[in-house]
């Protein structure tokens, strides 16, 4: 399986812009720049469309691994908090925080599967940076 994404950038760093296009084309031309990644911009940027794939990828093997233990969710709302060092240009951290609601899960199964899958998700693997994790099980 593949799966891809285009991006098209124009001008200098600071005053450029360009567009970002998936292959679903959920973004379509979608528009990124400096300001969004530094400040707050109104356009998205490559540390939040990094953030939405980690929430996602975590939120997706998070069930499996529930399934697996017999439980099914009802709820997932997961966060992830990507920091980037601006000095050395670097990606450091995700954190993610997880608020979940699953019938009839005990703590400690629901903590071992919550981190089962912040260890394995494809995303977190692809990721060479600090992961931590913050579970709620409300």
């Amino acid at each position: 399986m593949k799966r891809k994404a285009n991006a098209v950038w124009s001008g200098s760093l600071k005053e450029g812009e360009g567009t970002i296009t998936t292959q679903s084309k959920v973004l379509d031309n979608h528009k990124y720049c400096f300001n969004s990644r530094f400040w707050d911009g109104k356009a998205t940027n490559p540390d939040e469309l990094l953030a939405a794939a980690h929430a996602g990828c975590f939120a997706m093997a998070l069930s499996l691994f529930l399934n697996e233990a017999g439980f099914t969710a009802e709820s997932l709302d997961v966060t992830s908090t990507v920091s980037m060092d601006v000095d050395s240009l670097e990606l450091t951290k995700s954190h993610l925080t997880l608020r979940a609601i699953i019938p009839d899960i005990d703590q400690e199964t629901f903590l071992e599967c919550a981190h089962e899958a912040k260890d394995n998700c494809p995303v977190s693997k692809a990721l060479d940076l600090e992961i931590t994790l913050d579970a709620e099980l409300q």
